[in-house]
């Protein structure tokens, strides 16, 4: 779509376009040339970063990386808006009524979602969804700690400006947030040093507190508190959620995203991890990969010994989601045109999808990385073998089972339940009850104990293992 873009004071072109949906993945701090647009009107000048990453004729014909991009007057740019595809949750949920209103957050690296609650029904009363504002800045959390070691406290004041408007004026009781320690940090405007080298240890993981007023947020505001190292009280709300720490049997979490996180426990006690899957179910780091919106590949199937391919919104391709990947990579191993070593088979070393969308070796090599770093943490977290997995996210609400065990991303063996948004579901139950809640997080904790996978020379033999495109079971 075309857009017409006025800068702003105080307000570069680059930020600009990345409110109107241009995707930022590295950003800006790679030249990986994922953010492109076209000038169509106007004078953007090319700078040596873009050099680095765009063809002389890619220059000519006008296209420009939108995260290094400036103008002084107006623009017209070819570029396309992505739709948000925020998973929230309204299931009822347990309830100690009490007046007034309150909030539950759900803050992603990539999204946030706002839920404003009535606490004596119980009812949502409106639901806020946006981008992560820290985006554009990198679509990774690594990217973000680096960036904010070189600007401290600015993306913890970017979230939290972004957070304050989408609550709105209304007076709220408190306002509880779940998010990985990460954002826990950044928010909270902790530092964020020890999270960025080995053995990712943070003497930082408790429950932040926020007076009435002190956010400048119409409530008193708790991050919730961290289970460890890159394990957030994201996964914290998703074990409350999901009443794992009640279970009899072990079950497994998984919430499959750029911090990939495992969870594998019952009510007598829980393993938890982190692993450092990538960007790749979110379209990071794939050449032709962009978020779950309007024309994105998001699933694929084999029809008449060839790929048939759907995008979002009915309309052309213009790229590949991560369920889009997960269902390509599966159909090319199903079609012999990528080997279980993950090597594409192609005469050109390219899976063509529809269009102009191909999957190169590197794609596919990334979506090993990706898969393996979470399929070897629940091996090694379910090594006794567990009841059934469930999945957190947007990503394990729509990838669909049969490609991801047929890649390795699922085990074979075990059944799969995919349970939505459940840190938001989760921090809306402790919201929903105040008497018990310092107890229920206090037993998950208790509970808890966090692995550090890196620190098992057995990792690394089972990552390797987990990266082939090949069926697996957690009881071999």
């Amino acid at each position: 779509m075309k857009l017409e873009i006025h800068p702003r004071a105080r307000q570069t072109l680059a930020d600009r376009l990345f409110q109107a949906g241009v995707e930022f993945p590295c950003g800006g701090e790679t030249a990986c040339g994922g953010c492109k647009v076209r000038v169509l009107d106007g004078d953007v000048p090319v700078t040596a970063t873009m050099r680095d990453a765009l063809s002389e004729r890619e220059i000519r014909d006008g296209w420009r990386l939108a995260c290094c991009a400036s103008a002084a007057g107006r623009v017209v740019v070819e570029a396309e808006q992505w739709s948000l595809g925020v998973l929230t949750d309204e299931t009822p949920v347990p309830l100690e009524p009490r007046a007034g209103l309150g909030a539950a957050i759900d803050l992603g690296t990539t999204t946030l979602v706002v839920q404003v609650v009535d606490l004596a029904s119980g009812e949502v009363l409106g639901v806020e969804t946006a981008l992560n504002p820290q985006a554009r800045y990198g679509a990774d959390v690594m990217s973000r700690l680096q960036y904010d070691l070189r600007h401290p406290g600015e993306l913890g004041r970017l979230v939290r400006e972004t957070l304050g408007r989408m609550l709105g004026g209304q007076p709220l009781r408190e306002v509880l947030l779940a998010g990985n320690t990460a954002m826990h940090h950044l928010f909270c405007g902790l530092d964020v040093e020890p999270l960025t080298h080995a053995p990712f240890v943070s003497p930082a993981l408790g429950a932040c507190r926020f007076a009435d007023g002190e956010l400048g947020w119409p409530g008193p505001v708790e991050f919730l508190p961290c289970l460890g190292g890159f394990v957030g009280s994201d996964l914290l709300c998703g074990i409350v959620a999901t009443h794992l720490d009640e279970q009899t049997r072990p079950c497994a979490l998984l919430d499959i995203g750029t911090n990939g996180e495992v969870v594998v426990g019952s009510a007598h006690g829980i393993l938890c991890a982190s692993t450092a899957a990538g960007p790749a179910f979110e379209g990071g780091r794939i050449g032709a990969g962009i978020r779950a919106g309007t024309g994105a590949i998001d699933s694929v199937h084999v029809r008449d010994g060839g790929l048939d391919c759907h995008a979002i919104g009915g309309g052309a391709a213009r790229g590949i989601c991560g369920s889009g990947l997960v269902d390509a990579a599966a159909c090319g191993v199903e079609l012999g045109l990528i080997g279980a070593n993950g090597l594409l088979r192609t005469a050109d070393k390219r899976l063509p999808l529809e269009g102009p969308v191909a999957l190169a070796q590197s794609d596919i090599r990334e979506l090993q990385l990706a898969k393996g770093a979470m399929a070897a943490g629940l091996s090694m977290l379910a090594a006794g073998g567990v009841e059934k997995v469930c999945l957190a996210g947007a990503f394990g609400n729509y990838i669909r089972q049969a490609s991801a065990r047929t890649i390795g991303l699922l085990p074979e063996d075990v059944p799969v339940e995919p349970v939505g948004n459940s840190a938001l579901r989760g921090a809306r139950m402790l919201l929903l009850a105040p008497s018990t809640r310092q107890f229920r997080m206090r037993k998950v904790g208790e509970l808890s104990r966090h692995v550090e996978l890196a620190a098992d020379p057995d990792f690394q033999y089972c990552y390797a293992e987990r990266m082939a495109l090949a069926g697996y079971r957690l009881s071999a």
